[in-house]
């Protein structure tokens, strides 16, 4: 596996979760979206862990963790955004109507 295409398709879906980060007004988007951005950061560490040392999986078990955490995040940011879409009834990020109550 050669290095620059897989750098390349690690860009591009960093490119892709930060332009959909940025641009989202959906919360569950934008939740998706830095997920995209950390599993982009997971094929970095795997990468560069092969490339430079391919006896250790020092690059494989620090994505394991970035994996775990990023499992927790969702499940912790969806248990938000539900709770926002029960008071609020929508999810849109500048939708501000529980500041007019």
């Amino acid at each position: 596996m050669i290095l620059e295409y897989v750098l390349v398709l690690s860009a591009y879906l960093f490119s892709i979760g930060l332009y959909g980060l940025i641009t989202s007004r959906n919360m569950v988007r934008a939740l998706m979206c830095l997920e995209l951005i950390l599993n982009a950061i997971n094929i970095n560490f795997v990468i560069f862990s092969d490339f430079f040392d391919s006896c250790q999986l020092k690059g494989a078990i620090f994505s394991i963790f970035v994996m775990a955490i990023a499992a927790a995040e969702a499940a912790i940011g969806l248990a938000i955004i539900s709770s926002i879409y029960r008071n609020r009834k929508s999810t849109y990020i500048n939708q501000s109507n529980y500041l007019n109550k």
